[in-house]
């Protein structure tokens, strides 16, 4: 079946993945569309995948949709095919630049002008009922994020109340999946505004580094030595905590690291303690939709220099440019 006619309402778009409409079926956004017994809303009971869409086209696509379908695994959701998806997808995306034309939330950065938030969201549905509820949501980027891929950040560290090893001891924790259950992420990042700071990063009650409430982490480490013919050799290494120490596989941090190997970086995975960061030349929270934003300081010590910063950052950003 085709799609219905669109709705009023460029803020968000909304596109529900319903086997009656082939591309999925557009909702008015304005308007309740969630039942308040769906187990999303009563016990966030879900998962979800947020990812950025430049020029009307979704990056990454496929790095988010497999681990949508691997937290799904995880919480023994039946989620619809793969192809349901993109399908709706395309739908909320072509839906909202009809709606907004592709300069929407204009900046002045002729990039940042024309991005999109495309979330994927999955509840177990209304208890009893044995349905998931699927939809895609379409909207424009926060200013913030923007800014902060060119100011940076300050970030404080936060014990996350774990060993690094609960999640081999407790599977049931869920540390690998991209759950709804947002609650402690979210209130981690109140508190770090409560104490002027704009952001966290987790460490483990063992002393490792994790990662950030909605990121990853990574570090780089820049080493000169004697290359043999009277010159200086410079390492550029790319480091990023351990995955089997319960954190969420970055998407972005998969895709930079593939882009870097090309580009001869050396590329290593933790284990991590606060003392690396701290020693590190440049520090970076890295997500999908804020992409790379550099730490300037971590609990108020400065990391590296901000010239350093600058220019690894830059360099990184070309490296990500490159990424489908």
């Amino acid at each position: 079946m085709t799609t219905p006619a669109s709705v009023p309402g460029p803020a968000t778009v909304l596109v529900f993945l319903d086997p009656e409409f082939e591309n999925g079926r557009i909702v008015d956004a304005s308007k309740p569309q969630l039942l308040a017994t769906d187990q999303g809303a009563t016990r966030g009971d879900g998962v979800f995948e947020s990812l950025l869409a430049v020029g009307g086209r979704p990056r990454k696509l496929q790095a988010h949709l497999n681990r949508l379908a691997g937290s799904a695994r995880l919480l023994e959701l039946d989620i619809p095919a793969e192809a349901a998806w993109r399908r709706a997808i395309g739908t909320a995306i072509s839906e909202y630049r009809g709606q907004t034309g592709p300069a929407a939330g204009e900046t002045g950065d002729e990039a940042a002008a024309d991005e999109l938030v495309v979330k994927l969201l999955v509840t177990r549905g209304v208890e009893g009922e044995g349905r998931p509820t699927c939809w895609v949501q379409a909207s424009v980027p926060g200013g913030a994020g923007r800014r902060q891929r060119e100011t940076g950040i300050d970030v404080l560290l936060l014990d996350r109340g774990y060993d690094s090893e609960v999640g081999e001891r407790a599977p049931w924790l869920l540390l690998g999946a991209k759950t709804l259950s947002y609650a402690v992420n979210m209130a981690s990042l109140r508190y770090a505004h409560h104490q002027g700071a704009d952001d966290v990063i987790f460490t483990s009650a063992d002393g490792r580094v994790l990662e950030g409430p909605t990121s990853t982490v990574l570090l780089a480490h820049l080493e000169t030595s004697d290359d043999g013919e009277g010159g200086v050799r410079t390492v550029r290494r790319l480091i990023t905590p351990q995955l089997d120490s319960g954190i969420l596989p970055g998407t972005s941090q998969g895709a930079l690291f593939t882009a870097a190997k090309a580009a001869g970086w050396e590329l290593g995975y933790g284990p991590l303690e606060p003392k690396d960061l701290l020693d590190a030349d440049a520090v970076w929270l890295i997500s999908s939709i804020r992409l790379l934003a550099p730490v300037n300081h971590i609990d108020g010590k400065e990391i590296g220099t901000p010239e350093l910063r600058k220019q690894l950052t830059a360099e990184l950003n070309a490296l990500y440019a490159t990424i489908g």
